[in-house]
């Protein structure tokens, strides 16, 4: 069986997406479902079953699951970069994640969990995912995954477990995130309700209004590099996941003005003060350790990946892949 938590999220259930498309169905689902539409990111995959997450951490740890399970696929958390209950964040995205890794470890059972870019804050020190200790994340979310970066360090466990690092991920599945949803998403529904978009001016000169920078990677994509990291267990240590290219804001707006089939119309707007501080004008995975191992991948551009998101899901209304 292979564990999914998150799996109701948006990589999540895009992921469980593509494990029942490699013929992977005895899949276990940890999630909170709440009152929010995620629910509806599960109808139409197959699975075995649907595990609260507190349900889920105390039923491994008296060991309801003993030989059960050949792998955990740890995506869950809280995502909110906003989010300000520190306590909440260690426990949820610190605490949980070391009581799984503790559990695979004791029992030979393949790990492989969400890190994140956030833990490379303004990215003063680059994007190379050798560093850890030294990063300086802007936000508690940040802080809580590079903690967990870390005790996997310490406690020896990088050459048996897989931590990633997403980039900017986008793409269907991600409409019950309301803020925390992508940019390409957020374009088309200012397109839809205004006919532009509007795009932070720049607070630094040398870039231009719109100019920033990210690396925007598209979730098909990011599913295709997690399961060549599920086959291969020789796989271990902690990897970017982004396209290693970074494009700005005004690409990723003409991109979903052109994917609608309309001229572009984008406002600048004044960035918040709160933003102005730790806001990040580039982001570019480094990607050449994982482009050394068997999970390389030749990522489609932003255009192409935009243009799928945009056509074959906002466009027609089919919400769900």
């Amino acid at each position: 069986m292979v564990v999914v938590t998150g799996g109701a999220g948006f990589i999540g259930s895009c992921f469980i997406k593509k494990l029942n498309d490699e013929g992977v169905t005895d899949v276990l689902v940890v999630d909170y479902l709440g009152e929010a539409n995620k629910w509806k990111n599960l109808v139409g995959k197959q699975f075995t079953d649907i595990v609260h997450p507190d349900v889920f951490r105390d039923d491994l740890l008296d060991g309801d699951y003993i030989d059960e399970i050949e792998a955990i696929v740890h995506l869950g958390a809280c995502s909110a970069t906003t989010e300000r209950n520190a306590d909440y964040l260690l426990d949820n995205n610190y605490r949980y994640s070391v009581d799984l890794a503790a559990y695979c470890a004791s029992g030979d059972v393949r790990f492989i969990y969400a890190s994140s870019a956030a833990t490379y804050g303004i990215g003063e020190q680059g994007y190379s995912d050798s560093l850890s200790r030294t990063l300086r994340p802007l936000n508690m979310y940040g802080y809580s995954k590079l903690l967990f970066d870390n005790w996997i360090h310490d406690n020896g466990l990088l050459e048996s477990c897989v931590g990633i690092r997403y980039f900017n991920v986008f793409g269907p599945n991600e409409y019950h995130k309301d803020d925390m949803a992508s940019m390409v998403y957020k374009a088309f529904c200012q397109i839809e309700q205004t006919g532009k978009i509007r795009l932070f001016k720049s607070n630094a000169p040398q870039y231009a209004h719109g100019g920033q920078m990210r690396d925007f990677v598209y979730v098909k994509d990011v599913c295709d590099v997690m399961w060549k990291i599920l086959k291969d267990d020789t796989i271990a240590g902690i990897y970017n996941l982004g396209t290693g290219r970074a494009r700005s804001w005004n690409e990723l707006a003409h991109a979903v003005f052109h994917a609608i089939g309309i001229e572009s119309r984008i406002e600048y707007i004044e960035m918040p003060e709160s933003l102005r501080q730790q806001y990040q004008n580039f982001t570019q995975a480094d990607m050449a350790k994982l482009s050394s191992t068997s999970a390389a991948h030749e990522f489609q551009s932003l255009e192409s990946s935009v243009n799928d998101y945009v056509g074959e899901y906002l466009l027609t209304k089919k919400m769900y892949w």
